[in-house]
C-alpha cells in the first residue's frame, strides 16, 4: 500500500499497521496514538527501529527518515545500535556535568568516616564554602584546569595579597583538598588526564613553597628555667583546670590528649598511660611512662559517680579545650599557651640533660626522622623516657629560685 495524507487520515480510524513500502510502516494504536517504524534485517534478524510519531512527524519526513537509516545500514550502521550509543553518550555527558561542588559534595561523603572529629570534617566544607565554591562550585568537574585552580589560590584575600601568600597554610590545604575532589571525579570517571590540583611537577613550577613565604608563628612559651617558679603557683591553685595543667606540664602532653583522656586509659600500678591511635595526631597508640607525682596526682583526683569516664571533669563530662588556658590566664600569664609547655619541657631536655634526641622526641610522640632513629621506635625506649620524665618532674618540682633573681613574667 503506498500511503497518502487522505488514505492516514481514514486509517488512523482502525487500528492496525500500514505499508508504505520500503519497510516504512504506520502503526495505529487509536486516532490520536500513531506512529511510524522502519522494519529491517540485520544477520538474519528483523529489527523494528522508531522514526517518531505521526503527529510530529508526517509523511514526506518519516519516508527520508527511512531513507537516511537505510543508507546507514548500506554503510553497516545499525540505526538502533547508533540509537543506543547516542543515548549512553548522553548520559556519559550528564554525568560529567556533574559540578565541581556536587563532587565535592560526594567526595565528602565518601570519606567523611576518615576525618578524626567534627572540627576537621567542618574545616574541610568550610575551606570549600568560603574559599573554592564561589568561584568553581558551579563548573563541570571534568572542565576543571590548570588556570581554575590558581583562580582558586590567587584570589584577592582581605589583607589585599593572593590567597597563597596571605594564608598559605590554609591555601595548601585548599590545594591539596582540590586535589583529592578531582582524583574522585577521575576515579568514577567524570573526567580525564593529570590533576590540575597536584603539587609535584606541577602546580611547584608556578606557586612559591609555603615554607619560603610563611611566618612560623609557635607557640609562646615559658622559659624553663621559670617553670619551677610557675609550678609553685600552680600547686596552690584548686580546680580540675589547675590539676589538667600541672598534668600536662609533667607530662608533655598535648591538650586534646589530656581533655580526652579517660581512666580506662591508665594503669596506675604500672605508673603507665597509653593513649589509644585514635586519639592521637599520628594515628598511632603512645605510651607515656608516668613519673611518681603524676600518678600521686592521678590517686588524688575525685572520680565522680556514674557514666562519667573523663580523668577531668568539667560541667559536661570531660573539661573543655580552653580550661587550662584559662587557668593561665588567672594566674596572670597571659602571654604564655598551654601548648607552650611542651617547648619548654624540650628546650630543658636538650639544655639540661644527656638524653639522645630520639628519646626527647618519642617523650613527645614526635615523629622520628631518620632511619636510625625510627629503628628506637620498634622498642620505643620506655624505661630511657621513663627515666627523662622522672627528671622532668623533679626539676619542675625544686624549690623557685629567690624573688630577686626572677624574672618578671606575669601580664601587669
Amino acid at each position: 500500500m503506498h500511503l497518502t495524507a487522505k488514505r492516514i487520515a481514514r486509517l488512523l480510524r482502525q487500528p492496525g499497521r500500514f505499508h508504505d513500502g520500503h519497510g516504512l510502516i504506520l502503526q495505529v494504536r487509536s486516532p490520536t496514538n500513531a506512529s511510524w517504524l522502519l522494519r529491517y534485517q540485520r544477520a538474519g534478524q528483523e529489527h523494528q527501529f522508531g522514526l517518531g510519531p505521526l503527529r510530529l512527524v508526517p509523511l514526506k519526513l518519516a519516508r527520508e527518515r527511512a531513507r537516511a537509516a537505510q543508507l546507514g545500514l548500506l554503510n553497516g550502521i545499525d540505526p538502533l545500535m547508533a540509537k543506543r550509543a547516542a543515548r549512553a553518550a548522553e548520559a556519559v555527558a550528564a554525568a560529567k556535568a556533574m559540578t565541581f561542588e556536587a563532587a565535592a559534595l560526594a567526595y565528602f561523603d565518601d570519606h567523611e568516616e576518615k576525618w578524626k572529629n567534627a572540627k576537621h570534617r567542618q574545616q574541610f566544607l568550610g575551606s570549600m564554602r568560603r574559599y573554592v565554591f564561589p568561584l568553581i562550585g558551579a563548573l563541570p568537574v571534568s572542565t576543571i584546569d590548570t588556570a581554575l585552580v590558581l583562580k582558586v589560590l590567587e584570589q584577592n584575600h582581605p589583607d589585599k595579597k593572593k590567597l597563597w601568600l596571605a594564608i598559605p597554610e590554609t591555601a595548601s590545604r585548599v590545594r591539596g583538598r582540590i586535589e583529592n575532589v578531582l582524583d574522585w571525579a577521575a576515579v568514577h570517571e567524570l573526567r580525564s588526564g593529570e590533576n590540575p590540583a597536584r603539587w609535584r611537577g606541577h602546580l611547584a613550577h608556578k606557586l612559591p613553597e609555603t615554607s619560603k613565604i610563611v611566618t612560623v608563628n609557635h607557640y609562646a612559651a615559658l622559659p624553663y628555667a621559670a617553670t619551677p617558679q610557675f609550678m609553685n603557683e600552680l600547686r596552690g591553685r584548686a580546680g580540675f583546670g589547675a590539676r589538667a595543667l600541672e598534668f600536662t606540664i609533667l607530662t608533655a602532653a598535648r591538650t586534646s590528649g589530656v581533655i580526652g583522656a579517660t581512666w580506662s586509659e591508665f594503669d596506675l600500678e604500672a605508673a603507665l598511660w597509653i593513649i589509644p591511635a585514635a586519639r592521637m595526631k599520628a594515628g598511632k597508640e603512645h605510651r607515656v611512662p608516668l613519673s611518681p607525682p603524676v600518678v600521686a596526682l592521678l590517686k588524688a583526683l575525685p572520680i565522680e559517680k556514674g557514666s562519667n569516664p573523663f580523668v577531668f571533669i568539667g560541667p559536661r563530662a570531660g573539661i573543655g579545650n580552653t580550661t587550662m588556658n584559662a587557668t593561665l590566664r588567672r594566674m596572670g600569664y597571659r602571654s604564655f599557651t598551654v601548648h607552650g609547655f611542651r617547648s619548654s619541657f624540650m628546650d630543658w631536655a636538650h639544655e639540661r640533660t644527656a638524653f639522645a634526641k630520639v628519646v626527647i622526641d618519642m617523650a613527645l610522640a614526635h615523629a622520628v626522622g631518620d632511619k636510625v632513629e625510627a629503628a628506637y621506635r620498634r622498642g620505643e625506649l620506655l624505661e630511657k623516657r621513663r627515666r627523662l620524665m622522672a627528671e622532668w618532674s623533679k626539676y619542675c618540682m625544686t624549690s623557685p629560685v629567690s624573688s630577686g633573681d626572677v624574672v618578671q613574667l606575669k601580664a601587669r
